[in-house]
């Protein structure tokens, strides 16, 4: 994820974009195909990405001095109609489709081993806890499905908020493609067939889209998060019902060896107190000034890279711990014997079916 967000992978899609436009330009008649191919020969040269990063940072952006360098490498028509937030919009939604393919496998990963646990222990009694206090029996199939089908629940929403911020930025200097000549719907189209990404209409001032991407992936981090918890109530020393699985050098602690930790969980829990944050963050970028705001949209970027770091690492710290569970059916009905509230389960056998029919549905 660090990979997909970061310097290179940036500069990268800056280049792609600006290959794609010179190409869909010419096809439009715009400019000549010796001028397109000029612009991909300048994107193809080894380009100093400290340099650039440096100048970007003075000048606010990186369109600019990514622009002049094309144009002393002879792409003079390089950028032609476009904008500075068309490049850094374009980029930042195909860093978003990299970080969106790496979370949901492991999504898939966290709901395919919470159900496989689910079946597993379909018939396994436990003691269910309401206000952290013993409340009445429930298996363990029970909780996991209920897991499962949260896990699948927010990787399904954050899908679907990925449908609508994940499209092309392409509306030249105020969204409404001066300098194309009556082509650009022709060169937004190609551009965004070139680019893998969906046209849209320029969306340079509406960014409830981009705040519904990182509300989506706020919500997964706190589903891990409560996943998270639960595991590590389970697994305190006086309920030891279930455990994170043991793997070298993680879990421990520096000053008592006997501690079982449950990293994992930790990892996750982590993500969920930070992951509000910076979605809220998105959120009051939301009241754009006019046609593109100042100090605003120009915040999204880092926010978003660091909501997907968090959240791709809550997701993947709780597919390690699902995965190798350790559950003690033993500690469950011990604790369940103990509470004295009985051994009805209520219609648990067929809810927990129900979720996990729930889970699989898509």
């Amino acid at each position: 994820m660090a990979e997909a967000f970061g310097d290179a992978a940036t500069l990268g899609h800056a280049l792609a974009f600006e290959q794609a436009l010179a190409k869909a330009q010419a096809a439009e008649g715009l400019i000549s195909t010796v001028e397109a191919e000029a612009v991909a020969h300048a994107c193809a040269q080894p380009l100093d990405l400290t340099s650039l990063a440096h100048e970007a940072a003075h000048a606010g952006t990186l369109a600019i001095p990514l622009v002049a360098e094309l144009k002393r490498l002879g792409a003079r028509r390089a950028h032609l109609g476009a904008t500075s937030q068309d490049l850094a919009d374009t980029v930042l939604m195909l860093q978003a489709k990299a970080g969106l393919a790496l979370i949901e496998a492991d999504v898939a990963r966290v709901v395919r081993a919470l159900k496989d646990l689910a079946i597993a222990h379909g018939e396994t009694p436990m003691l269910a806890r309401t206000l952290l206090q013993p409340a009445l029996p429930t298996t363990f199939g029970m909780k996991a499905a209920q897991w499962a089908l949260l896990a699948a629940d927010s990787g399904r929403r954050l899908r679907s908020e990925a449908g609508l911020a994940v499209r092309l930025q392409l509306g030249g200097a105020v969204g409404a493609l001066h300098g194309m000549q009556g082509g650009g719907a022709g060169v937004a189209a190609s551009v965004a067939a070139s680019l893998g990404l969906p046209v849209a209409v320029p969306w340079h001032a509406r960014r409830d889209a981009v705040a519904g991407l990182g509300g989506a992936l706020g919500i997964l981090a706190g589903a891990m998060g409560k996943i998270a918890l639960d595991v590590a109530l389970l697994a305190q020393a006086e309920v030891g019902e279930a455990f994170e699985p043991q793997v070298e050098g993680r879990g421990g602690s520096s000053a008592m060896a006997h501690k079982r930790n449950p990293a994992g969980c930790q990892v996750a829990l982590s993500a969920a107190h930070r992951a509000p944050h910076l979605a809220a963050t998105l959120l009051a970028g939301l009241p754009q000034a006019h046609e593109r705001g100042l100090g605003d949209w120009q915040a999204e970027a880092p926010v978003m890279a660091e909501l997907f770091l968090v959240t791709h690492g809550a997701v993947r710290a709780m597919a390690l711990v699902a995965e190798g569970l350790e559950v003690r059916p033993a500690a469950m009905r011990r604790n369940l014997e103990a509470a004295g509230v009985g051994f009805d389960l209520g219609e648990a056998r067929r809810l927990m079916q129900a979720a996990l029919d729930a889970a699989e549905h898509d």
